[in-house]
């Protein structure tokens, strides 16, 4: 008997567990008499909260997407919320920018169900909460129902019970509102609290989120009425008589809806109005940034990283730039978020993710099923849609658009004719991203494919009706807007005068948009993207024109044609055929082939990679891939996403696929990028990483590059990277083993005379032809014991050793000795190029002395290297003077003339630099 009591004891002491995220039942067969019924059976409002508790901590799978850094707890940021009058809310269609009006204030959700004037005896409170589109509502019932099962809010009722709107419109039979709250929630199944019996009601809190997806009728003649919960009902009638009041009067109801749907429930059946705004200033926005992007991991040098990010973007938001016009939106907050996370902390460990993806993930956590599709590339409207106008402007036109803050920079500078304000685009990308879904989802109705000029050429050439129409709309939103919206279906006769294209036309536009001949020197799509959300710090670029549009919609194009893009879009009534996908890929496989057979900017080049992963397409990348020989990106701001980006497209590719040349230098590189471009190492013959930022470590991976069987790299550029006499020595132990490396070049990467010496007693074994290490420091002996060891060596037939301080007597010995020390040498002579002399006569490199020289001074000690030059123009007057033909004292002479116009340029730079 003890020991079933112990088992007892147990048993509830389970069902009292307060740690959520437990689902318990009760075991079957269980029975004891001793003990009283009511401490056998779990409490169902317990089990009630330990449910909902679960649901409503469970992440959608947009969020999913960072990897599971985030939690409702850990980013959750109050928006703002104003109750209101019911004269004020009563037709009003203002976005939230329009926030404060006299007599508003901030309230709680909490605050707006505690007893006023208007509380009518044993009546519950109805309270509609409305909000625009993306202001935050679905959030604020996330959190409302966390905190309520935590026991932190709304305390004084022991039931909440929450619906989706959306759901219950879509019941087609009849139930009770018992078997309503059972179905979905079974463990209230026959609740005394929900029986009508008393007043229990009045401890019960029905929220009903999203009400626009319902179709509410409040006629008598149309929905009958019932006081019974255990009447069967359609779903719509039972929110009506709970609404009425007719069903249930003591519970108090939480309603959230859109502005379009506020007029739904008459003014007599609503207690109290609040809307929700969003976030009003830059500190909700801030701590919401914070919360999103500072708690990632414990990593130091990412929350450093994050730390500036924050600071850049409250800074952008503190010049009340068009940024901090669309952040007024909670949505708009976790674009920016989740595209700055895509930018800044995409790695190999990393979910794959896409800039695509990530607006088609933002669509669909603020739009429904259909919805989408009706205004953006949907069938024409019907009278009964065309009526809806409202609606359009409310739920979409708001949502996507905001006034115009910088003048000149995404639409012309001239203002209306009345001085009515322009609008555009919350962010500059969505139009971008909307004008490639409509050009996907239309399929055979492309004529609007470029949404530049053309289509105001097009509309141009219509009647004047229609003009007088257009001219009219077009002073609240541009006309480029007309189009992504489908708004120009409103008038047949201009859509009948704009032909459609086929799936080819898709496919050419994709490809001329990405190879512009105005867009070549501009910066590569990511950087425009950060910057559009940063700002541009210091030095302010060119204004756009209106000609200027952003590059990324032929990426977004492509990214659309993803396979996990499109399952996500048919989730939104939107609808891309795979054989539509076929047709455009064939069609854009040829385009591409044929552009890069012409030679390409760096910047071009990268936006070309981006197009290929955000297609996510192995196949039509590999084939791509056969037509390249070199990727060339220098000078390009690598980070670690675009790192990320070429490794992925050139894995794509077979094993015995390899570019030429892979040219990396100037592009900001560190040892963690190195680790992510692993993979794309492995598909190059000639690998360029000069003028980067790496060093001693990152030479442990590039000796393991070197080893690896996969790795067939002939040529390493590691000019101007601080790998020191400890880098350079670690790298040196793969030569003896690696047997595809031809050319290497370690100029000015500090080797120094210890470095220079290690190198001398490596080259034994090694296939090397060909020695960089200029501008290293390196001495009279360690110069003169490398190029013995290079002599002893079967296939070096160069060595560079210029701007070394090497003496007189030092660059003499370098040139007589011209067969190796030992008896049993070859015999061969190695180039040595120390100086632009040899000896007395003019050296046949001097000419590619000087070009490196002019090319990497900028980067140098200019000191140093005048230095250096001055020392070239002794030795050219000292050879000039040992010279008897007046052709080789010509010779002199215009080398002498080389040296000096490099010596004036690095001064000029110098006084320039000082200035």
């Amino acid at each position: 008997m003890r020991s079933l009591h112990r088992k007892l004891s147990h048993l509830l002491g389970i069902w009292r567990w307060r740690t959520m995220g437990v689902t318990l039942y009760q075991p079957n067969g269980f029975h004891c008499h001793t003990l009283h019924l009511t401490t056998s059976e779990p409490d169902p409002l317990e089990i009630h909260k330990k449910k909902l508790f679960l649901w409503f901590s469970h992440l959608p799978q947009e969020e999913k997407q960072f990897g599971g850094y985030f939690s409702p707890e850990t980013m959750h940021v109050d928006p703002l919320i104003l109750e209101r009058k019911a004269e004020e809310s009563a037709g009003l269609l203002s976005p939230p920018l329009q926030i404060q009006t006299p007599g508003s204030h901030s309230v709680t959700v909490e605050q707006l169900f505690e007893p006023t004037d208007a509380w009518n005896g044993g009546r519950g409170l109805n309270v509609l909460l409305y909000g625009a589109v993306g202001t935050g509502k679905s959030t604020v019932v996330r959190k409302l129902v966390l905190d309520w099962c935590a026991g932190t809010t709304l305390t004084h009722f022991k039931l909440l019970i929450p619906f989706s709107c959306e759901d219950l419109g879509q019941l087609s039979k009849a139930a009770s509102l018992r078997d309503l709250v059972s179905k979905k929630y079974l463990h209230l199944r026959k609740h005394p609290m929900l029986s009508g019996e008393g007043n229990q009601a009045k401890d019960v809190l029905f929220l009903f989120n999203g009400m626009e997806r319902m179709k509410l009728d409040f006629r008598i003649g149309a929905t009958e009425l019932c006081s019974d919960p255990n009447e069967a009902l359609p779903p719509s009638v039972a929110v009506v008589n709970l609404l009425r009041k007719y069903l249930l009067p003591e519970a108090s109801i939480l309603v959230t809806t859109r502005l379009s749907a506020l007029d739904r429930i008459p003014q007599k059946y609503v207690s109290r109005y609040a809307q929700i705004c969003g976030f009003n200033d830059p500190d909700r926005q801030r701590a919401y940034f914070t919360s999103r992007l500072l708690h990632q991991t414990g990593d130091t040098a990412r929350n450093h990283e994050a730390h500036a990010l924050i600071e850049l973007l409250y800074l952008n938001l503190q010049r009340e730039s068009q940024l901090a016009a669309a952040c007024f939106l909670p949505s708009y907050c976790w674009l920016t978020c989740a595209t700055l996370h895509f930018l800044h902390f995409t790695d190999a460990k990393a979910p794959i993710r896409t800039l695509t993806g990530i607006y088609t993930s933002f669509l669909r956590l603020n739009f429904g099923e259909k919805e989408l599709e009706q205004w953006i590339g949907g069938k024409t409207k019907t009278d009964e849609e065309l009526h809806q106008l409202a609606v359009f402007r409310t739920d979409v036109l708001d949502f996507f658009l905001a006034p115009c803050l910088e003048s000149g920079k995404h639409l012309p500078e001239e203002p209306s004719e009345n001085g009515e304000r322009r609008y555009v685009f919350a962010v500059p990308a969505m139009q971008e991203y909307l004008a490639a879904l409509y050009v996907v989802l239309g399929e055979n109705k492309s004529a609007l494919e470029k949404l530049t000029r053309q289509v105001s050429v097009a509309i141009g050439q219509v009647s004047e009706d229609v003009n007088a129409i257009v001219s009219v709309l077009s002073k609240f939103i541009p006309l480029r807007i007309f189009a992504v919206f489908n708004l120009l279906k409103l008038f047949p006769k201009l859509y009948e005068k704009i032909s459609s294209h086929n799936k080819g036309s898709i496919a050419r536009t994709m490809a001329a948009e990405m190879f512009r001949t105005e867009d070549s020197y501009n910066e590569d799509v990511l950087d425009q993207v950060e910057q559009s959300l940063l700002g541009v710090h210091g030095p302010q670029p060119k204004q756009y024109s209106e000609g200027q549009p952003f590059e990324l919609y032929p990426i977004f194009m492509g990214g659309l044609l993803h396979y996990g893009n499109r399952v996500l879009l048919q989730q939104l009534g939107c609808s891309i055929q795979s054989t539509t996908v076929a047709q455009i890929t064939r069609a854009l496989r040829k385009y591409l082939v044929r552009e890069l057979s012409k030679p390409q900017p760096p910047e071009e080049l990268m936006d070309l990679l981006v197009l290929l992963y955000e297609f996510q397409n192995p196949r039509l990348t590999a084939e791509v891939l056969a037509s390249i020989r070199a990727i060339r990106l220098t000078n390009i701001r690598m980070t670690s996403l675009k790192c990320f980006v070429l490794s992925s497209v050139l894995s794509c590719a077979s094993p015995s696929y390899h570019l030429e040349e892979l040219d990396l230098s100037s592009c900001l590189l560190t040892h963690d990028m190195l680790q992510v471009l692993w993979p794309a190492f492995r598909h190059t013959y000639n690998l360029n990483l000069q003028f980067n930022s790496l060093g001693p470590e990152s030479c442990i991976l590039l000796r393991d590059l070197l080893l690896d069987s996969k790795s067939s790299i002939r040529s390493l550029q590691l000019c101007d990277n601080p790998l020191l006499e400890s880098g350079t020595s670690i790298l040196l132990k793969a030569l003896p083993k690696n047997q595809s490396l031809t050319h290497l070049s370690l100029m000015h990467t500090g080797l120094g005379d210890q470095g220079a010496l290690e190198l001398a007693q490596t080259l034994q074994h090694h296939s090397l032809q060909e020695l960089n290490v200029a501008y290293n420091n390196i001495g009279d002996n360690a110069a003169l014991a490398l190029v013995d060891a290079c002599r002893e060596h079967p296939t070096i037939h160069t060595v560079h050793l210029y701007l070394n301080p090497l003496s007189d007597v030092g660059k003499q010995s370098l040139y007589i000795r011209g067969v190796p020390k030992s008896h049993g040498g070859s015999g061969r002579q190695v180039r040595v190029l120390a100086s632009v002399t040899e000896g007395s006569d003019v050296s046949e490199d001097w000419h590619p002395i000087l070009s490196v020289i002019r090319e990497n001074a900028s980067s140098w000690d200019r000191e140093r290297v005048k230095q250096q030059l001055k020392v070239f123009l002794r030795d050219l007057e000292w050879g000039r003077q040992q010279q008897q033909s007046f052709w080789k004292r010509l010779h002199f002479r215009r080398v002498e003339k080389g040296v000096r116009q490099t010596l004036q340029m690095l001064e000029k730079d110098t006084l320039s630099a000082s200035k």
